[in-house]
């Protein structure tokens, strides 16, 4: 790094208060409009940029990243997951890639008590009700639009990071037994106080729960870590709620599943080929579905910005970024 100021390309619209203080510190360039980059609109920037600011959706595989100038020493990932990322390559080529860990986990952990909430109680399906005006509805009735109680249910969370703690504390409050699957156990701290039933084996855990809750990264041990056969584990009046990445989930057998009524219902933010949604879920009223929502918040969105700029300056310093991503780390 030289010691101007480092040019900084941004692929998304971020918050304006991210962007005034991207422009202060960094040769910093906007994408006012927020039209998504191309392919070749993302090899023509990681060919100058001595940092790039790419969002989710942005794929930064080894193709592109084999276009990139001697200049580019820095991802500086605006989100938490980097799947985005070919990590293989970025490390092969000396790029230091960050992310926006933290930042989103109450958030997402608020949305997906929501989804919870949502698809058990068929709160969508109430909206719609009064909304259209639906002829069937006289008024209140004792048996019409049942949903299902969830106090005193059990939640089974697969990966217990940030957002699945942060989850198992709001299901808890809710009254829920909190279950989970994750990589390594937690500490007994943490299981402790959550009440928390750890399960080794991820398959006698869907078996046994009312409420799944995918809250893991989507890596390449967990493409498809829901397949049709784990699915199958699961019981019919069993839901499944996802704000973590769509393609853990095999989401051709979970949409033929719930419309074969072998589930009681799902809640997802995420889809497998997004914005691409399967339609048989889009078709169910037994299914929530969300526009990836989870983190959209403005106060998330600006934490994201901050801890962006913070990993930028740290580099651009000359020190290890606060949110660096090792490939030995997913």
């Amino acid at each position: 790094m030289t010691t101007s100021k480092p040019l900084v390309i941004i692929t998304r619209k971020l918050p304006d208060i991210i962007e005034t203080r991207m422009r202060e510190l960094f040769d910093a360039r906007l994408n006012l409009e927020d039209i998504p980059m191309d392919r070749a609109a993302l090899i023509e920037a990681v060919a100058r940029a001595d940092v790039i600011v790419p969002t989710i959706t942005d794929r930064l595989d080894a193709g592109i990243l084999e276009a990139a100038g001697p200049n580019l020493k820095m991802i500086a990932n605006f989100g938490t997951g980097v799947d985005n990322i070919d990590m293989q390559a970025a490390e092969a080529r000396g790029i230091t890639v960050s992310n926006t860990q933290g930042a989103l986990t109450e958030d997402t952990a608020d949305m997906t008590m929501a989804l919870i909430l949502a698809t058990a109680r068929r709160l969508v399906e109430g909206v719609q009700v009064i909304k259209t005006g639906t002829p069937e509805w006289k008024g209140w009735s004792p048996t019409w639009m049942l949903g299902s109680r969830i106090w005193g249910k059990r939640i089974g969370i697969i990966g217990m990071g940030s957002i699945g703690a942060a989850l198992a504390r709001r299901a808890k409050a809710f009254g829920l037994q909190i279950h989970y699957h994750n990589r390594n156990r937690v500490t007994d701290e943490l299981e402790e106080e959550l009440e928390a039933t750890y399960w080794e084996s991820l398959d006698q855990m869907l078996a046994r729960m009312d409420i799944i809750s995918v809250n893991c990264p989507h890596t390449p041990a967990t493409y498809h870590l829901l397949s049709a056969r784990r699915l199958r584990l699961m019981r019919p009046d069993a839901y499944i709620v996802n704000t973590a990445r769509g393609e853990v989930i095999d989401e051709n057998a979970l949409a033929q599943m719930i419309e074969a009524g072998e589930l009681a219902g799902a809640g997802l933010d995420v889809f497998e080929h997004a914005p691409a949604v399967n339609p048989k879920l889009k078709a169910s009223d037994k299914v929530v579905l969300l526009p990836h929502m989870g983190s959209a918040t403005l106060e998330g969105r600006v934490e994201m910005g901050e801890m962006v700029i913070i990993n930028i300056k740290t580099f651009i310093d000359g020190h290890v970024p606060p949110h660096r991503v090792l490939l030995e780390m997913l």
